[in-house]
């Protein structure tokens, strides 16, 4: 048995998401898994490094899967990349250690969350970022990054109530803007579900003035959901990075 480490790239605009599920096909996961199995002439199984929501896109999702024997050079750059849609590609392949698994050896990612400002809406860049005309404050904004920066219970900022642990550690969020574009880069240890669209939320409240920085740091000592931001769309959310620490 061989195991092998995935790097993926996906524009998740016309997909479910990545988790495959019972009554669909059209899961990043789910399609990963057919074709792999198909040009295997076995079944497999695909292990994510997380899930991403319906519309989110990822720049370098990792996943693992475990084949029979060694594959040839070209096998999934090659032979199950032909297979793909266009807006799914395997852009990266390697042998790895038994026991390597995309999720449990995961210490870290990075998402990357992009806004628009303009009146209108850019025409190209329309399914990968929020377009949110507004003028945003982006001094309040770092402020109130650094209140949600650090090891935290960060239950108002999942949707999720039954997490066995709600705590997790944002090493970074880093909110810059230039011509109509804004972006906010999250550096943490995990994220917990909605959590990086909630807290994109609350940071445009507080752009816009309708919350202070400070409110964010009493969102989190509430541990209350309502006390948080909205959760901003899909569309704008990239995962740009797992990090595992060899």
């Amino acid at each position: 048995m061989r195991t092998y480490k995935l790097t993926i790239a996906y524009d998740g605009t016309r997909y479910q998401g990545w988790q495959r599920q019972a009554n669909t096909k059209n899961t990043i996961q789910g399609i990963l898994e057919r074709r792999i199995s198909e040009a295997a002439g076995y079944s497999v199984r695909v292990d994510g490094s997380g899930r991403t929501d319906a519309g989110v896109h990822a720049e370098c999702q990792a996943a693992s899967v475990v084949m029979t024997g060694k594959v040839e050079e070209n096998f999934f750059l090659g032979k199950v990349n032909a297979a793909l849609p266009d807006d799914i590609r395997i852009t990266g392949a390697g042998l790895v250690k038994k026991g390597f698994h995309a999720r449990k050896s995961a210490v870290g990612k990075v998402y990357e969350y992009n806004i628009d400002t303009g009146e209108k809406a850019d025409v190209f860049g329309r399914r990968y970022r929020y377009h949110f005309p507004r003028e945003l404050d982006l001094q309040a904004m770092q402020e109130a990054a650094g209140y949600l920066t650090g090891t935290h219970e960060f239950d108002a900022y999942t949707d999720k109530k039954d997490e066995k642990s709600t705590k997790r550690t944002i090493y970074a969020i880093i909110v810059t803007g230039q011509g109509g574009r804004v972006k906010i880069r999250y550096e943490g240890n995990g994220f917990l579900y909605h959590m990086v669209r909630i807290l994109t939320g609350t940071l445009l409240e507080v752009g816009t003035g309708q919350r202070s920085p400070k409110s964010t740091e009493d969102a989190l000592r509430s541990r209350d959901r309502q006390q948080a931001g909205f959760l901003a769309p899909a569309r704008g959310l990239l995962l740009k990075e797992v990090r595992y620490s060899e």
